[in-house]
């Protein structure tokens, strides 16, 4: 296990409070199976098993969700933004208030985002030199000045357990000299946001850049791992790039990072990258996707994915969104109760809500528990199998199995994986255009 903090006999009484402070995180991995991880991450708030999925409440709330319902659904850890907290109410006002877990409720752990993502989502509206970056707000056209020193003064003041360093984030199918520059100012800015941390009790993960190039990938890995104290990220992925790329960029990733850190994959949502992504040795997820999706009607399954519960053929369907969850909306409600009113009533995309980020955490656990029991070859499998309603896997996936030494036994399909990535893709722009308008 991994414990951060530690000081030296000759610490003053503030630097032995500071360690005491850091004790409260630790990595420990509880059993390991091949590539694939299970750990443990305790944070001042709670104690999070990975690996492990957390839903995202951009502005300190889920859409249409109480911090009491994710507690019932045993969620550990969820993540807000740091970019529209600190624009709307205004990091002073959630610092008055007590922190972001006192102003929302919610006892357990919390990530926050840099804004770093912003740089991409709205960028329209920045500008970026190696000061920081400023960003116009799309409600007020009022400046945002954020420099790295700023982002962390923002996120200490919101009073996340973990904060994400300010990264230059450029879109990931960006190529030439800029990739490169924006890694070596990722590093420059993490140096900066470590001199301006001053709260023992959060801690700040850094964030691997590079783009696709993995050489630029593995230096960057390498100079944010000597300065990672509790946890480390892999960013600027799952933006559009096909998924051959995004798998080999995350394999390579997890492979030159020490062992003893958490690794977090920005940005991973869809259950397929989930499962792989979790085997392939990383640790830490977060995306909108379960809430997005379900405010335009669609339940997340095993048994194909996905169910669009705006079609007409489930106006008389009086089963459950899914036979064999458990959560309250499928012990509660019928797929034609949320069908009469998914486009009229806020409750329907309230009771969809609820189920896609019960099967998220559900998913995980089950990954989790494949893990401990050595069977991940089994589950995959399985999870493919029903996934894909028996037919085809894409090839990527197929790629990714044998480089971590697994066998599915489903048939390969390219064109299945030319349909992932458009609605990979598709998914990634809607999000795009509704994060200049609005938060998810």
């Amino acid at each position: 296990s991994f414990r951060g903090g530690s000081m030296s006999p000759s610490a003053t009484t503030e630097s032995s409070a500071d360690s005491k402070e850091m004790s409260k995180f630790a990595f420990e991995l509880l059993a390991t199976s091949r590539r694939a991880r299970r750990g443990c991450l305790t944070t001042p708030h709670s104690v999070v098993e990975t690996p492990v999925f957390m839903p995202v409440g951009t502005q300190g709330t889920m859409k249409g969700i109480l911090p009491e319902q994710l507690i019932t659904m045993d969620c550990r850890i969820l993540l807000c933004n740091t970019y529209h907290l600190g624009h709307r109410p205004g990091h002073e006002v959630v610092g008055e208030a007590g922190g972001i877990h006192k102003m929302m409720n919610w006892p357990r752990s919390i990530l926050t985002d840099s804004g770093g993502f912003q740089m991409v989502s709205l960028s329209k509206l920045m500008t970026l030199d190696e000061e920081g970056v400023r960003f116009e707000s799309p409600h007020t056209q009022e400046i945002t000045n954020l420099p790295p020193e700023e982002c962390i003064r923002v996120q200490q003041n919101l009073g996340a357990d973990i904060m994400m360093q300010l990264d230059h984030v450029v879109h990931t199918l960006t190529t030439g000299p800029i990739v490169e520059e924006a890694m070596e100012r990722s590093i420059r800015w993490l140096d900066r946001c470590e001199e301006a941390h001053t709260k023992p009790e959060q801690t700040i993960f850094p964030i691997v850049q590079g783009g696709l190039n993995l050489e630029l990938r593995k230096k960057c890995a390498e100079e944010m791992a000597k300065r990672a104290q509790v946890g480390i990220a892999i960013g600027g992925l799952s933006g559009g790039e096909d998924k051959s790329s995004f798998w080999r960029v995350v394999a390579a990733c997890c492979d030159w990072l020490p062992p003893h850190l958490p690794r977090y994959v920005m940005g991973v949502g869809f259950a397929v990258d989930l499962v792989v992504c979790s085997l392939l040795g990383a640790d830490m997820f977060d995306c909108v996707f379960p809430t997005r999706t379900a405010r335009f009607g669609t339940a997340l399954v095993r048994r194909g994915g996905q169910l669009h519960l705006k079609q007409a053929r489930f106006a008389n369907d009086f089963s459950p969104i899914d036979d064999r969850c458990e959560c309250h909306s499928c012990r509660t409600y019928t797929r034609a109760y949320i069908y009469s009113n998914i486009a009229k009533e806020t409750v329907a995309c309230h009771i969809v809500s609820v189920h896609n980020l019960h099967h998220q955490l559900q998913l995980m656990k089950d990954v989790r528990q494949s893990i401990a029991d050595g069977k991940e070859e089994v589950f995959l499998n399985e999870f493919l199998n029903e996934y894909y309603e028996g037919g085809a896997v894409p090839g990527w996936v197929h790629d990714a199995a044998a480089h971590m030494g697994y066998t599915i036994n489903q048939a390969r399909g390219e064109m299945e994986e030319r349909k992932h990535k458009a609605k990979h893709e598709d998914v990634v722009e809607s999000k795009r255009e509704k994060k200049e308008v609005t938060v998810a």
